[in-house]
């Protein structure tokens, strides 16, 4: 892991822990004191730990259980395999990302994107070199895990957003592929990917109105601006 991938841990590591200091457990408060609940979620911030200090190869029952201070046939009756964990982990700690609702297709979408690069870039640019052996292992990609961490029948950001605009009367209520949709957030998370770093407002702004809108209202997009 370089200095910057480091540095990224180091800051997820820290929110992990502060997530850990609300009262409900402590590593060093014993396995026999937590039961239910707050046995489960001292197991899932120690596997959060593992798999950003470690990666998916060093992901393993035995480093979670030992980070934990529990024993392994814990780990097995919750999660009896190992993606199982993960997916656990990840759910856990892939928080959804606040949809802003102004009244404005533009602006709803902008807003999503800069709060997707603020609370998305540190854990999109770790995973995608933590899970590396997670997508060659399982033939997956990072968009595949995203929607397999979405609520079932939940809709995207993006989906929420066309459809509100389709109610006020912004766009035309007819059949848009979901490739389009949700194209601006596949565009942030490749710069992401790519970068290994925040993407600039600028680059927002330009996926919005140089290249969503006009695929979502021909006509009208070029009219809409970047003011």
């Amino acid at each position: 892991m370089n200095r910057k991938h480091e540095r990224i841990a180091g800051e997820l590591g820290a929110q992990a822990a502060e997530r850990r200091t609300d009262g409900r457990t402590t590593r060093g408060s014993g396995a026999s004191r937590r039961r239910g609940p707050a046995l489960e979620d001292a197991i899932l911030d120690a596997a959060w730990d593992v798999l950003i200090e470690h990666g998916y190869h060093g992901f393993t029952y035995e480093a979670v259980a030992a980070r934990a201070g529990t024993s392994r046939p814990v780990l097995y009756r919750r999660w009896p395999q190992r993606d199982d964990l993960l997916l656990a982990t990840l759910t856990r700690f892939w928080q959804p990302i606040a949809v802003p609702d102004t009244g404005s297709l533009r602006d709803d979408a902008i807003g999503f994107l800069r709060n997707a690069n603020a609370d998305r870039a540190p854990t999109i640019t770790l995973m995608s070199v933590q899970l590396v052996d997670y997508f060659r292992d399982t033939g997956t990609s990072f968009g595949e895990l995203r929607d397999t961490l979405l609520p079932p029948g939940r809709a995207t950001a993006f989906e929420t957003i066309a459809a509100r605009a389709v109610e006020r009367g912004e766009l035309p209520d007819v059949p848009r592929s979901s490739r389009v949709v949700n194209l601006p957030f596949d565009l942030l998370r490749h710069d992401l990917l790519t970068t290994m770093r925040a993407v600039p407002d600028e680059s927002i702004v330009e996926i919005v109105d140089e290249v969503w809108l006009p695929l979502l209202r021909p006509s009208a997009a070029r009219g809409s601006g970047a003011g």
